[in-house]
């Protein structure tokens, strides 16, 4: 599915989501375009998981606007969703199934036809090193492997657009080494927004850092941008969010020379 010359694949446009008084995100804007692989970064409970659920259609905004390749999430669901891979932190493994099992089954709920999920399967089983544990039961699999098989579930139907929720969570080194080395080759073809407060996960697979506190966009540039100056990422994570609340506007990058 190709995407439409310079139409944003990820677009928010003043989204917000409120709890009564509470504003879990308020007035988030931005664009992720065709080959970006974005950071979403930002402290616990600063607003990622809700923007995600928001930009995915998963939670109706308050005030805003989400599209996917173009589409509005609210008035154009199954577009979107043909156009959408969607990893959350938890994704919607069935233990009792096998991965080949898993995939059939989402493949078949997406109507796509017998031969071209045989040969779908296969191409994702290939790319996210499925082949030892395709006839396992999903229970028995460590949390790497269930990881891949999110993964490969979320890729079947070949979506422009994929957005995944701190995808490395609780993975050990060897795991976490695999799971970027996969996200760096999907965000060849496609577009990749993923959650995370780990910032070595920014450095290995991101161009681009969104920064999120307090439900407000406070960061959106590069890696270097976000250091400016400071040793470490660590040190501009703190620097921009640590006891200081976000103003109105957030920090741009510096322009290039």
């Amino acid at each position: 599915m190709a995407a439409t010359d310079g139409v944003p694949m990820i677009e928010a446009v003043g989204l917000s989501k409120f709890y009564g008084d509470f504003a879990a995100v308020r007035d988030v804007t931005f664009s992720v375009h065709a080959g970006e692989i974005v950071a979403f970064l930002g402290p616990n409970g600063a607003g990622k998981s809700t923007t995600m659920k928001l930009l995915t259609g998963y939670l109706a905004p308050s005030a805003g606007r989400a599209r996917i390749a173009g589409f509005d999430v609210a008035e154009e669901r199954l577009k979107c969703a043909a156009r959408l891979g969607y990893l959350p932190e938890n994704g919607p493994l069935y233990p009792d199934m096998t991965p080949l099992g898993l995939l059939k089954f989402f493949g078949e709920a997406r109507g796509m036809d017998r031969a071209h999920l045989k040969r779908r399967i296969g191409e994702v089983v290939a790319q996210c090193a499925l082949e030892d544990v395709l006839e396992k039961p999903i229970a028995k699999l460590s949390k790497g492997y269930r990881q891949r098989v999110g993964m490969a579930q979320v890729l079947l139907h070949e979506p422009d657009v994929l957005i995944m929720d701190e995808p490395t969570t609780g993975l050990d080194p060897n795991q976490i080494r695999d799971v970027r080395y996969l996200i760096r080759e999907i965000g060849r073809t496609r577009t990749v927004l993923l959650s995370t407060h780990i910032l070595q996960e920014v450095e290995a697979v991101a161009g681009r850092v969104i920064l999120i506190h307090e439900g407000r966009i406070v960061f959106d540039g590069t890696p270097d941008q976000m250091k400016n100056g400071h040793a470490t990422m660590d040190e501009a994570f703190f620097a921009l969010t640590g006891g200081v609340r976000p103003t109105e506007e957030p920090c741009q990058a510096p322009a290039a020379e």
